[in-house]
C-alpha cells in the first residue's frame, strides 16, 4: 500500500511565495537616507543637548520652588 500524501496540509515557513515583501512596502513609504556630514551631525547633537539643559532647567525651577515653600512652612512651625 502507498501512503497518500494530503496536499491540504500547511507549508514550512518560508516556502510560499510571497506576493510583496514587506521591506519594499516600508520603502515606498520612507524618505530616502541622506547623508548628514559630520558638521551636521555635532550640530544635531548640540542642539539636542540644549534642549535637555533646558528641559532641566525647567525642572530645576520647579523643584526649587518646591524647597523654598518647604523652608517656609518649615519657619512657620518653628524649626531651624
Amino acid at each position: 500500500m502507498v501512503a497518500k500524501q494530503k496536499t491540504d496540509q500547511p507549508k514550512a515557513a518560508g516556502t510560499e511565495p510571497q506576493t510583496e515583501n514587506p521591506a519594499q512596502g516600508d520603502a515606498a513609504k520612507r524618505k530616502a537616507w541622506i547623508k548628514k556630514t559630520p558638521v551636521e551631525i555635532i550640530l544635531e547633537q548640540v542642539t539636542k543637548q540644549e534642549e535637555k539643559v533646558a528641559a532641566l532647567k525647567k525642572e530645576l525651577a520647579k523643584e526649587e520652588g518646591e524647597l523654598q515653600k518647604m523652608r517656609k512652612a518649615t519657619e512657620l512651625l518653628g524649626g531651624s
